[in-house]
C-alpha cells in the first residue's frame, strides 16, 4: 500500500494532473507567473510606466502632502527603486543568470538601456518557463517574487488597488483572509492546505460582536 502523498503544486498546494506529476508548479498557476512577467515588459507596461511616476504628486494614490519646512525630495522613492538597477531589471536579470547556470548556458548579455534589458530578460525568462515549472528547485520562489514586482510595480505608479482580504472560516476554526487571486493558504492552527479554489469555498467567517 502506498502512502506516499499526492503530487502538489508548490505555489498553491493543489494536487497536479497526470501530465504534470513531474512539474514544480501546476499550469494555472504557471500561466499567472507568466502573465505576471509579460505585464512588466513593454513600452505600455508596468516598468515602462515608473518613470512617468517620479516627479512628487504624480501618483493618483492621494495628493502630495508635507507637514515639512525641508524641500520635498525631486522624486518619489518608490518608483525611482523600482525603476533603477537593484529594482525590477536586476531581480529579473537574476534570475535569468540563475537558469542559464543551471541549464549550462552562456552568461546573458545585457543591451541598450534598462527598459530593453528588461524587456529581453522578460522574453527569455517567459522562453525558459516551462522548463522551470518542471525542473527548478525554487520555482515557488520565483513566482512570488514576480507577483510580489507586479503589486509594487502597480502600487508605485497608482495603479490596481490591493485585493480586499475576505475572511473565512477553516474546518478547524481558524479564521483565514484569503483574495480572490489567492493561490493557496495554509492555515497556522491546523497546518491544512488550501488550494486557490478550495481557499475560496470555505464558508464566510462570522463577524465578531464588538
Amino acid at each position: 500500500m502506498n502512502d506516499a502523498p499526492a503530487p502538489a503544486c508548490t505555489i498553491c498546494g493543489n494536487h497536479l494532473y497526470t501530465d504534470e506529476l513531474q512539474h514544480q508548479a501546476c499550469r494555472p498557476c504557471t500561466n499567472r507567473v507568466d502573465h505576471n512577467l509579460a505585464a512588466l515588459a513593454g513600452r505600455r507596461g508596468l516598468y515602462a510606466r515608473l518613470t512617468h511616476h517620479l516627479r512628487p504628486g504624480s501618483s493618483n494614490n492621494g495628493p502630495a502632502v508635507s507637514g515639512s519646512r525641508t524641500a520635498p525630495l525631486p522624486v518619489r522613492l518608490e518608483p525611482l527603486s523600482l525603476a533603477a538597477r537593484g529594482g525590477v531589471v536586476t531581480i529579473l536579470q537574476t534570475w535569468l543568470v540563475d537558469w542559464h547556470d543551471l541549464l549550462g548556458y552562456r552568461y546573458p548579455r545585457w543591451e541598450g538601456d534598462l527598459q530593453q534589458q528588461c524587456d529581453q530578460a522578460v522574453h527569455r525568462l517567459r522562453t525558459l518557463l516551462p522548463w522551470a515549472a518542471e525542473q527548478h528547485g525554487a520555482f515557488a520562489e520565483f513566482a512570488h517574487e514576480i507577483a510580489q514586482l507586479r503589486r509594487q510595480c502597480e502600487a508605485a505608479t497608482g495603479g490596481e488597488k490591493p485585493p480586499r482580504r475576505v475572511p473565512v472560516q477553516c474546518g478547524c476554526g481558524q479564521i483565514l483572509r484569503v483574495t480572490l487571486d489567492t493561490a493557496g493558504i495554509r492555515c497556522p492552527a491546523c497546518e491544512t492546505q488550501y488550494g486557490h479554489s478550495e481557499a475560496l469555498q470555505l464558508p464566510l467567517a462570522e463577524r465578531r460582536a464588538a
